[in-house]
């Protein structure tokens, strides 16, 4: 409600809320006249996900441009709705930004933000070639126009996840999409405070790539799929006991690659601190993306948490 913008509108979806959210939510409405609450009630015949609510939400807004965020989520700066507003012209109807996770101690809140970046310097980078593909739901904005004309989620409301990256793989071009990067358009959240509650959100978010265009599901499989390979070809060398200096050079080589390659986009996102940890983390990643992808066939995450 403090954002420095001329004009605009905050919707908040009460989603089955059974806190003191309501109570607070009523409050804060009599208090700010551009305040929108919608309300939706648990039923026990009816269990909807996240892609009801935001439905509701978009119906409630007033206005054409629709700015999207998480509820645990807050603007890095008072200027985040000028900024984002910035990136839609008379044929940009999609803006992509960065939405960020708290900087806390602990190895778990790195691991956090490196996956993050990476994956923001992959989906953003595209973006930039004009070959977009996703978004993510914490920080990003479209037409309500496009909104209806794709039918809001209809084509893949059968499943959990997808409300942010799905949508945008449906509709995004490279004529209508804009990416904004500018450190005041940032969001932050907070991040998972366990392993398990990261898995479990991650699986989540992963179960949605399966229906993705086929030349973003082929970028993406062959990203992570180099990735392994890299690493496991790695461990046969040194059990089959290669010429240390060899094996030592090719990782050498290659680490050396990726973090000049990295460090733009790290420095530009505010992750520089993580930025070192990219040779620990890119081996871990490089097995743990794979497990959670084989663990997704086999186990089917069925509820909105």
């Amino acid at each position: 409600m403090d954002q420095d913008y001329p004009d605009y509108q905050v919707v908040v979806v009460n989603d089955c809320s059974w806190d003191e959210s309501g109570k607070y939510l009523d409050e804060m409405e009599d208090a700010f006249k551009n305040l929108k609450i919608v309300n939706i009630r648990e039923q026990e015949k009816y269990q909807h996900g996240k892609k009801f609510a935001l439905t509701l939400g978009i119906k409630a807004a007033v206005h054409e441009h629709i700015l999207l965020t998480d509820a645990d989520c807050k603007p890095a700066d008072r200027n985040w709705i000028r900024q984002m507003m910035a990136g839609f012209t008379d044929k940009k109807e999609i803006v992509i930004g960065y939405g960020a996770y708290d900087k806390e101690p602990g190895l778990l809140n790195k691991w956090i933000r490196f996956d993050t970046v990476m994956n923001a310097l992959l989906y953003l980078g595209r973006a930039m070639k004009g070959k977009e593909y996703m978004g993510v739901g914490r920080n990003m904005g479209y037409t309500k126009s496009l909104f209806f004309r794709n039918k809001g989620f209809a084509n893949h409301y059968h499943i959990m996840s997808g409300d942010d990256d799905l949508f945008i793989n449906e509709t995004a071009t490279r004529d209508n999409t804009s990416v904004v990067i500018e450190p005041e358009s940032f969001t932050y959240s907070k991040p998972k405070i366990s392993l398990f509650t990261w898995i479990y959100q991650k699986r989540r978010h992963m179960s949605a790539g399966s229906y993705y265009k086929s030349r973003d599901r082929i970028f993406v499989g062959n990203y992570y799929f180099s990735l392994f390979l890299f690493w496991l070809m790695l461990i046969l060398a040194i059990l089959v006991k290669l010429n240390w200096q060899i094996v030592v050079g090719i990782v050498a080589i290659r680490l050396t690659i990726q973090m000049i390659v990295c460090w733009k986009g790290y420095k530009k996102l505010a992750e520089s601190d993580v930025f070192l940890f990219i040779p620990f983390f890119d081996l871990f990643s490089a097995f743990a993306y794979p497990l959670l992808a084989v663990s997704n066939l086999f186990i089917k995450t069925k509820s909105w948490k």
